[in-house]
């Protein structure tokens, strides 16, 4: 069976298809749940929160746009519904939620595992020097290379251009290894 395109299941999903909002949500949940998990550092918030924004989808989908890629769309949307909703939490410590809104994302030893122990005794060392990062680079490491976004949808998600994306991974890039240079001088 080949792959369905974007295209397809997004048309598929607004024409009321549940076979392409199950596609749409099997394919999306698990990205989107670590994702919102970065941003809320909540595991009830974030679930309570996709949930909530996977059954918005569904009720809107006759007014959704027509979509080339899926992706960028839900990252940029579920991001701004996360958002929405913490800030909409009393019980919550308060955070600046405007437009700018930095996500600050960390990343865990268990996400740079291997099955090697040299490999292990690595990415704990990378998990430390990625938590470093200043959040807009780590925001765009995490999307890029923990999701597999492009660069341009990076920027759609981060509201940002695509240069800014491009000139963020080599900053993060440059950062980690001026880190790895310094901590081999220690070694």
């Amino acid at each position: 069976m080949n792959k369905l395109t974007d295209k397809f299941i997004w048309k598929s999903l607004k024409d009321g298809d549940l076979k392409a909002f199950s596609v749409l949500f099997e394919t999306y949940y698990p990205l989107l749940h670590n994702y919102g998990l970065k941003i809320s550092k909540n595991i009830a918030v974030t679930e309570d929160s996709l949930q909530d924004f996977f059954i918005y989808i569904y009720e809107k989908r006759e007014n959704l746009s027509d979509l080339e890629t899926i992706a960028p769309y839900l990252f940029t949307s579920y991001r701004r519904f996360l958002l929405n909703i913490m800030k909409k939490n009393a019980k919550l410590k308060y955070v600046d939620f405007s437009e700018e809104t930095i996500t600050d994302i960390e990343f865990t030893k268990e996400e740079l595992m291997t099955n090697q122990e040299a490999e292990s005794f690595r990415n704990k060392n990378l998990s430390k020097l990625l938590n470093k990062l200043p959040a807009r680079q780590k925001e765009a490491v995490y999307l890029k290379y923990y999701t597999g976004l492009k660069a341009r949808e990076i920027a759609e998600i981060m509201n940002i251009n695509y240069q800014s994306v491009v000139n963020t991974l080599h900053k993060a890039i440059k950062n980690l290894k001026e880190e790895v240079s310094i901590l081999k001088l220690f070694k």
